[in-house]
């Protein structure tokens, strides 16, 4: 069960998920550890796209189309952990997503750099940016951000290390 690439086709960045957050997702959904099976990470990445869906919607942006039944049964395992919640819309339930997608991201990209690169920040901070050249170039700006967010780590870095001296 893959995501149908057709569902993204009008969302034009990663901001637009963020803002549509369901009002009771707060700063704990968005840091907390979580996992998704795959399965659960295609229903996730419908809902935080969508901002919310009924069974029926989620269903249509899913490749391969399961039944309604399959997707509704991941719904409710994916309410029973927390990270969606329903409310009733008529004679159905609207689901919507209660964990944020920076806390899945997180979540995934420390389990690659533990399992894969051994804990090596450098050596997944190398393979994720030859990676991401390898599908399309990486623009000016795109490095100009990356090169500040890096050289911001090091100035935090530098000031902890100065203050904890003391």
């Amino acid at each position: 069960m893959g995501v149908d690439n057709r569902a993204s086709a009008h969302y034009t960045s990663y901001e637009n998920c963020r803002m549509r957050r369901h009002p009771e997702m707060n700063e704990a959904t968005v840091s907390e550890d979580v996992q998704f099976t795959d399965r659960e990470l295609d229903i996730m990445s419908i809902l935080w796209k969508l901002g919310s869906g009924t069974v029926n919607e989620v269903r249509a942006h899913v490749q391969n189309e399961p039944g309604y039944t399959s997707i509704l049964k991941m719904l409710q395992i994916l309410e029973e952990k927390g990270h969606v919640r329903h409310e009733s819309e008529g004679r159905a339930y609207r689901y919507f997503p209660m964990v944020a997608p920076e806390a899945a991201g997180r979540s995934a990209l420390g389990r690659i750099v533990e399992k894969i690169f051994h804990g090596s920040a450098d050596l997944a901070f190398a393979g994720l940016v030859e990676r991401l050249a390898e599908d399309r170039p990486i623009s000016d700006d795109q490095l100009r951000r990356m090169r500040h967010i890096l050289d911001e780590l090091a100035r935090e870095q530098g000031d902890e290390s100065e203050g904890g001296e003391s």
